[in-house]
């Protein structure tokens, strides 16, 4: 074969691949990397550079369901910058399990601003809208009306006895911002559902139906899929302060309401069971609502969240139990999920095979000593 026979079927060679469907997509989808410089609050560009979350979002047919219409719903992950290697991690499970089959939005908040480069890395992973929020100071501060000494002595008794982050004000600050201030976040205010997410969590299965609609659709307010015992030296005054509530403002009990889930003797005392808030899926209308508004507000009097070490998750799960319906309450089987040393796994095979589950159902910590998940069932069992 002469040299021009040769370099004629090169040519021929490379017109039929540039004409290949498959390689004008590869092309066509392809976008040479952008300089972006963002601000703190909104992720807004700097330059003439429009924003990440701009070049972030997607049209819906970048999603198998492109007739899908999604839930006014957003996941929430409240990350420091240290936590990027986690952060990666759990929302490339999501993105696995979920969330390249839908398309929802992310909200990542920090105290402090994002880096270039966490924002960089985070962003490849997400086709969908991404938004990156400085949390205001005063909501991730110790109030000034807090005695500092009082705080300073509870913290170091804490400390003596080996209460788990019982000398760490970030860590109370996290569980206030939690409790009464992530919902207010400016980047929040469009959303009415959000799904929790924290750093270095596991996906186990695949969630083929939205939660978000699940809960829309059959009037649920709350969802969970964990639930444990509080440790007593952290909430020693909660249930006292809670009742106190309650005789001041009985108008926000719920009728048929789940105290008999977080309480054994008709709200004497507290059991310290509650939903492990690292999950949650949720209507932030709730929280921010008449009852729940007036019951941080009470609570965050009282100074606990620094005097002593009051949890989100506990403060979350009392007003859930005590302002919802019991039937507004969700436990959501399906989803498998781990957080440091607990995880659910679900228990029925048929769910667990529909998932494609790669959690030992074994393992599960539903039925665990440490576990709430019995007195939940025999709760909702009851009539």
């Amino acid at each position: 074969m002469t040299w021009t026979r040769q370099l004629r079927y090169v040519f021929m060679a490379f017109l039929l691949m540039v004409r290949s469907p498959m390689t004008y997509h590869y092309l066509s989808s392809y976008h040479a990397p952008t300089g972006l410089h963002w601000d703190k609050i909104s992720g807004k560009s700097s330059s003439s550079n429009p924003p990440l979350s701009s070049l972030q979002q997607c049209q819906s047919s970048d999603y198998p369901n492109t007739s899908y219409e999604l839930a006014n719903a957003t996941f929430v992950m409240l990350i420091r910058n240290s936590d990027l290697d986690g952060t990666i991690s759990s929302i490339r499970a999501l993105e696995d399990r979920f969330n390249s089959k839908f398309g929802y939005p992310y909200v990542l908040l920090n105290n402090e601003p994002f880096t270039d480069e966490f924002k960089r890395r985070v962003s490849v992973l997400i086709r969908s809208e991404v938004h990156f929020g400085l949390i205001p100071k005063e909501h991730w501060s110790q109030p000034d009306w807090i005695d500092e000494e009082n705080a300073a002595k509870a913290r170091k008794q804490m400390v003596a006895t080996n209460v788990k982050y019982g000398g760490s004000v970030s860590y109370r600050n996290m569980c206030r911002f939690n409790s009464g201030f992530f919902y207010r976040h400016e980047l929040l205010q469009k959303y009415k559902w959000y799904w929790r997410v924290e750093p270095n969590v596991k996906f186990y299965c695949d969630i083929n139906d939205d939660p978000f609609r699940y809960m829309e659709e059959n009037q649920k307010v709350y969802g969970f899929t964990i639930t444990v015992y509080e440790i007593s030296a952290t909430i020693r005054s909660l249930w006292s302060t809670v009742t106190d509530f309650i005789e001041n403002h009985p108008e926000y009990i719920a009728a048929d309401n789940a105290m008999g889930f977080i309480s054994d003797n008709n709200g004497k005392t507290y059991n310290r069971c509650h939903f492990w808030s690292n999950f949650e899926i949720a209507d932030m209308d709730f929280w921010r609502g008449e009852a729940y508004t007036a019951f941080f507000e009470h609570l965050d009097s009282k100074g606990g969240f620094y005097y002593e070490r009051w949890g989100d998750a506990p403060v979350h799960s009392i007003a859930a139990a005590l302002f919802l319906r019991r039937d507004q309450v969700h436990f959501f089987e399906e989803i498998g999920y781990q957080h440091d040393d607990w995880g659910h796994c679900p228990l029925p095979d048929d769910i667990w095979e529909k998932g494609r589950c790669s959690c030992s159902q074994k393992g599960s910590f539903d039925y665990d000593p440490s576990s709430c998940k019995p007195r939940w069932d025999k709760f909702m069992n009851s009539q």
